[in-house]
């Protein structure tokens, strides 16, 4: 299994519009430090699927049958923003999987085009593509939104992003059996008061301690974030790492 991470930024992206800070300015004059709406790309076998949708250039990224098909999350548009456009393509269908989100975004659902949301994942359900098995993984967010178990070629990858905490049932069943890999929302550095809608460093590190992957990778990052990290990156723990746009992992 392949796990691409393409972007790896909150909503805000970085750096941030008009931001002065000092991660901002780093992005500002090094291109590999700049993160792009949160999504990646697993590949096993024959099967390639995209995990959420907010990149604004799909159709340049990804050619005519190239995609199995989409694993959404949820419908907020740094993470679907790219499927408004992409639905207006011609000669192929995509099916899209993801919450059962009637509102979608804008008008996706009532004009999809060749996107085909007609099989909504129900929690914890599995669904078998090729060799790649998927679990849907209720999280916690201020819309309905799914992380993704992933397993395939010998591995068991979690996906979860955007969440605060995770539910217990959901957390139960991820530690039901050992993950080789964690990819887990951090948007925040460690914040005094509980986060509201995105893990900070100290949930999302009290996550992995809980799950005990054998590694986690740090996405959703916030510019916040990267910059108490220019500082303080060697307190992570040794199987805790943070993503970068292009990462393999």
């Amino acid at each position: 299994m392949r796990l691409t991470l393409l972007g790896t930024g909150d909503a805000r992206q970085v750096p941030v519009y008009g931001c002065e800070c000092r991660a901002c300015g780093a992005a500002h004059g090094d291109s590999r430090l700049r993160r792009r709406p949160c999504c990646a790309l697993v590949e096993l076998d024959d099967q390639r699927w995209l995990i959420d949708s907010g990149l604004a250039d799909l159709c340049e990224r990804f050619p005519p049958h190239s995609l199995s098909g989409i694993l959404q999350t949820h419908y907020h548009a740094d993470h679907a923003q790219g499927l408004l456009h992409l639905r207006w393509g011609q000669g192929l269908v995509i099916p899209v999987h993801g919450p059962a989100d009637p509102e979608g975004l804008a008008d996706l659902y009532k004009h999809p085009g060749i996107l085909d949301f007609s099989q909504p994942f129900a929690a914890f359900e599995s669904r078998a593509f090729g060799n790649l098995q998927v679990t849907a993984l209720p999280l916690l967010h201020s819309r309905q939104t799914l992380g993704y178990l992933l397993e395939g070629g010998g591995r068991r990858v979690a996906y979860l992003t955007d969440t605060v905490g995770l539910p217990d049932d959901t957390t139960a069943y991820l530690a039901s059996q050992p993950l080789d890999l964690l990819v887990l929302d951090c948007s925040l550095e460690p914040q005094a008061q509980a986060p509201r809608n995105h893990n900070d460093l100290n949930l999302a590190l009290h996550i992995i301690a809980l799950l005990q992957p054998t590694q986690a990778v740090l996405t959703h990052v916030g510019h916040t974030l990267d910059a108490w990290l220019i500082e303080h990156a060697a307190e992570l723990p040794g199987n805790v790492s943070v993503a970068w746009d292009g990462r393999v992992v």
